[in-house]
């Protein structure tokens, strides 16, 4: 299938980070929507239930220390799965440095088959080779996109779920906008072009 005519959904999540004695979890998701290759402001977002007692990595980027509170009324993945799996079930998925994410889904939906999986980093890459750093923001800034991010997303940043998904999608949606990019498939994607 032409990656321009999927409907997509990009993921992401912010987490914890890890302790010792505490596997890295989960606290916000967001998933955004990409329909015949262009961003269609759709999306879902949801915090995720994280015990109040549960140390966070002192390193983890997120305004997670100011809603506390909030995350410990949240509901746990669990619940949240019947919401997620028109979002996540036959349609390819796409993350920035897809590893977290994909983790995050597997351990949420063991026994679903989800993907195919493509990296925004891994095509942010060939398409701009040229760049210092392949991190969100920097190819955000290069490719002149943060202004739409902002737009979907005002009043959030950097490390908010639904922020980063928006302009992981913007990526892809730039990408999959390129000449020469009409034909390109999912499974070509997914295989990192090559």
């Amino acid at each position: 299938m032409k990656a321009r005519d999927a409907i997509w959904t990009v993921v992401d999540f912010e987490s914890t980070g890890a302790v010792r004695g505490h596997a890295d979890e989960p606290w916000q998701v967001g998933m955004v929507e990409l329909k015949a290759g262009r961003v269609t402001g759709r999306y879902h977002e949801s915090y995720l239930r994280v015990a109040a007692a549960r140390p966070f990595n002192p390193y983890a980027p997120g305004r997670h220390a100011e809603i506390r509170h909030v995350l410990a009324a949240a509901p746990p993945v669990a619940e949240l799965w019947p919401v997620w799996r028109p979002w996540l079930e036959g349609r390819p998925l796409a993350a920035h440095n897809i590893g977290t994410e994909r983790k995050f889904l597997t351990r949420a939906a063991p026994l679903h088959e989800l993907g195919p999986w493509i990296d925004t980093l891994r095509i942010a890459r060939r398409v701009r080779p040229d760049l210092e750093g392949h991190a969100l923001a920097d190819v955000c800034e290069a490719l002149g996109l943060v202004p739409r991010a902002r737009e979907f997303c005002p009043g959030r940043e950097w490390h908010d779920a639904l922020f980063d998904a928006f302009a992981s999608a913007l990526v892809l949606e730039a990408s999959l906008a390129l000449p020469g990019w009409e034909d390109v498939s999912v499974e070509a994607l997914a295989q990192g072009l090559r």
